[in-house]
């Protein structure tokens, strides 16, 4: 019996420290760029677009290549905010890697 509370413990400890983290990963921001700096696009932890700024420049370019730029910023966004989701995941987790849970819900 003693095992299974000691497994019961640590099981209420990982909720709380999952909690916490949602709350940290709430408040992440990462900035994504592409073309030199031409244009970052930054998103919140829940993976929404809080900011895209575009330079006066590449504003001068045609639509598509804008476009093109826009896509591949956000995409790097998503890598980096993936990549920091993953480390507070592993800090909540302490390395125990639970299988289907995936960041941000």
């Amino acid at each position: 019996m003693t095992d299974f509370s000691k497994i019961l413990s640590q099981a209420k400890e990982i909720e709380t420290k999952m909690k916490e983290s949602q709350e940290k990963i709430k408040n992440i921001t990462v900035e994504g760029i592409s073309g030199s700096n031409s244009v970052k696009v930054t998103l919140n932890g829940d993976g929404e677009i809080i900011k895209i700024d575009i330079s006066p420049e590449t504003l001068k370019e045609e639509k598509t290549i804008i476009e093109d730029l826009i896509m591949a910023a956000h995409n790097n966004a998503k890598i980096k905010l993936k990549s920091k989701t993953s480390e507070e995941i592993t800090k909540a987790t302490g390395g125990l890697g639970i299988p289907g849970l995936k960041f941000p819900f």
